[in-house]
């Protein structure tokens, strides 16, 4: 067939279009593997070839929120270009991703105003704080061009400490002596037939093997300690001097370190995670920068949504908006408050999901006494204090200075600190990490801020659980009318930006899809 004969796909589906309409098209579109699919695995972002074969623009579209999901719908709608308009409540876009820096200001509802005072170059990451390496944030990072570096999440050099032991101890050590004594019972009781039913000769000796590795046991399958458990003085010229006879099992158990040495366990928090160079707000910023910032507007809280016949009708502080369809990405707890026309059971379901308390504070000291005193590099020390974690920095090493986050703790915890105006929160905090760190962790101290989400305007929490994810969950996943909602809250990722980014994906997959569908 000569090359005048040939019908391309674009010639195909302009003239499917001009017989059967839009939805022709469309259906023509998905057999040929060119529309969006919802049920697809992987996100096709939408793109302006999607819309230049029927010679029509994008529709206009409103997202309420500058966060994590708002950003990234206005992002992927924009590369169609869909008109889009963010609104944002406060004064700065990146909603829960928040990095203060010197000059910052953090007011809280009913509470003081804090100014953080960090030296140039130092910063906390009040929100999100890691990213696992197999969350799409990290796709979003590499297509954005934001620089990421390694987050060290278990740091065997770290510390342990719970209210059942006599004194902080190394994260090696501790796990040493409950890996080496779970290995003696199991190796024992493997030796004594107790599990000759579920085991052949073969899979006991292969299972005594492993536990002798595994607990690092002698040849009685005994646990007596081992350089698993570090050194008083590691070794050099000479062999050094290692650390001292393990406590008893009974000792080991009623530590209760099991929390603390699984949290690495999980899928989400295995190492290794990341985080990008100079600020998890890298990724907002550079968010925003492809959005355009002309289209976002700050200090615009909003004040009602109505869906009309043929679009919606957003009010905020500033005016009214008109545009074909809007994505609600503000919390649903403050959602719910919002006047609209969605119906009854839309305010319901948006009132199911509860807020949840978290709090942070960042400690800022003039001496990295953790890496010079203590030998820790990054990493995390896990306790049952009220404090919950001490993070150490993952990057800066050997600077002059840092900040180390004095607490992260959720629920209860976070209520109890929350409560209390910053300068009391940051003297509890500092009595709790004195009992690991000593003196210094006090003395040394040079500046601090604290944030508790739960008192943050326009947020009013970190994020949300839901009692269940029926009914409520599964209404807030289709749109009301031609308001279609996204966040964290409607995902299985919820706290984390990937369950965000994971979010408005769907919502602008489908949107996308209903515009190709119903655009003529």
């Amino acid at each position: 067939m000569s090359e005048s004969k040939v019908m391309t796909r674009r010639a195909l589906l302009v003239g499917v279009g001009a017989a059967g309409g839009a939805g022709a098209m469309f259906a023509a579109m998905g057999a040929l593997g060119l529309a969006p699919d919802a049920q697809e695995k992987d996100f096709v972002p939408p793109q302006p070839s999607d819309f230049s074969l029927r010679g029509r623009a994008a529709a206009k579209v409103v997202v309420l929120g500058a966060g994590v999901a708002g950003l990234t719908c206005a992002y992927e709608l924009g590369k169609a270009g869909y008109d889009c308009t963010v609104l944002e409540a406060a004064d700065r876009v990146g909603g829960r991703n928040l990095t203060l820096r010197r000059g910052d200001r953090l007011p809280e509802t009913g509470g003081e105003t804090q100014t953080a005072e960090f030296e140039e170059g130092t910063y906390f990451n009040a929100g999100p704080g890691r990213i696992a390496q197999w969350m799409v944030a990290m796709d979003y990072c590499r297509e954005l061009g934001v620089p990421i570096e390694t987050f060290v999440n278990n740091n065997a050099s770290a510390y342990v400490y719970t209210g059942g032991m006599k004194a902080p101890a190394r994260a090696r050590t501790a796990r040493a002596d409950l890996y080496g004594y779970v290995a003696e019972l199991l190796a024992k009781a493997t030796h004594a037939g107790a599990l000759n039913r579920r085991l052949t000769k073969d899979d006991r000796e292969r299972l005594a093997e492993f536990l002798r590795r595994f607990g690092d046991l002698g040849p009685d399958l005994t646990y007596g300690g081992s350089t698993r458990r570090g050194f008083e003085t590691y070794p050099g010229v000479t062999g050094g001097v290692p650390a001292g006879t393990p406590p008893s099992l009974s000792d080991v158990l009623s530590a209760g370190t099991g929390r603390a040495l699984t949290m690495d366990f999980g899928y989400e928090q295995a190492m290794p995670m990341f985080q990008p160079v100079g600020g998890m707000d890298a990724i907002v910023t550079a968010l925003a920068g492809a959005v355009g910032r002309d289209r976002i507007r700050t200090g615009a809280r909003v004040t009602g949504v109505k869906n009309l016949p043929d679009g919606v009708e957003v009010a905020y502080q500033g005016g009214t908006l008109r545009a074909d369809y809007c994505v609600a990405t503000l919390p649903p707890h403050l959602l719910a408050r919002l006047p609209h026309n969605l119906g009854a059971p839309i305010t319901a379901a948006l009132r199911t999901p509860v807020p949840v308390a978290a709090g942070k504070i960042g400690l800022e000291y003039g001496r990295r006494w953790w890496e010079i005193d203590d030998r820790i590099y990054g990493g995390i020390t896990e306790t049952d204090l009220d404090i919950t974690h001490i993070w150490y920095p993952s990057h800066g090493y050997h600077s002059r200075s840092g900040l180390v986050v004095g607490y992260y703790n959720t629920e209860a915890n976070a209520e109890l600190y929350g409560g209390l105006p910053h300068r009391d929160r940051r003297n509890r905090a500092l009595t709790q990490g004195k009992k690991i760190h000593g003196d210094k962790y006090r003395a040394e101290l040079r500046s601090s801020v604290s944030i508790a989400w739960q008192r943050q305007p326009h947020i009013e929490g970190a994020w949300v659980y839901w009692p269940s994810h029926q009914g409520a969950f599964a209404l807030l996943q289709r749109p009301a009318g031609r308001v279609y909602f996204a966040g964290d809250w409607l995902t299985h990722l919820i706290a984390w930006q990937a369950g965000a980014m994971e979010s408005a994906r769907k919502a602008v997959t489908e949107l996308h899809r209903r515009v190709l569908q119903t655009t003529s």
